[in-house]
């Protein structure tokens, strides 16, 4: 049985301003297939965005009953779907545990439909980290990422998964890049 990889980064230039530029990237892999998506949008959240990457990611698949990972830097994200908070929030009409309104519900419902409709499992990722600095604790970000994630992983995945998170995340830069550029007086 071959597994999907699914990595996805959201970005947000100006979030919590009034007028911000939203970026997503994502990167779906199967066996040696590799495919990059990435899109934006203005005035809208951080979350909102990596929520947009892994909604784009899964619309996507071609097929049902796919075994998938998802790798995620958004502790939202990743911590709505391991912890299944979505479960307290359907239940309580969507409120949360304060009985405010879920933010993004429009969102997690879409995310919701789609997730039922495969095997997923969700790993979670530190973002930004630069392999490349002599300054970065590799050893320090591995062991995170083992307490995170279990210990099935290798050294070089947790490379790997890293170099692909980077990936996504410069995906989301690229995509609020055209949106800026697209904004500029011609």
């Amino acid at each position: 049985m071959q597994i999907v990889n699914i990595y996805t980064d959201g970005a947000c230039s100006g979030n919590q301003n009034e007028t911000n530029i939203g970026g997503w990237g994502a990167v779906l892999e199967y066996g040696q297939h590799k495919k990059e998506l990435y899109g934006g949008q203005i005035n809208t959240t951080n979350n909102r965005m990596e929520m947009t990457a892994l909604l784009s990611a899964l619309r996507a698949m071609k097929r049902e009953g796919l075994t998938i990972r998802v790798f995620s830097d958004s502790s939202y994200l990743m911590d709505c779907f391991r912890q299944r908070w979505y479960l307290g929030w359907q239940k309580n009409n969507w409120k949360t545990s304060k009985k405010t309104d879920v933010e993004n519900r429009d969102l997690w419902m879409a995310l919701l439909d789609e997730v039922k409709k495969h095997e997923i499992t969700f790993y979670r990722v530190k973002g930004h980290v630069n392999l490349n600095s002599p300054n970065t604790n590799v050893e320090a970000h591995l062991k995170k990422f083992l307490e995170w994630n279990g210990p099935s992983f290798t050294r070089e995945d947790f490379l790997y998964v890293t170099e692909m998170n980077n990936r996504a995340d410069a995906l989301a830069n690229i995509a609020m890049d055209e949106i800026r550029k697209g904004m500029e007086p011609s």
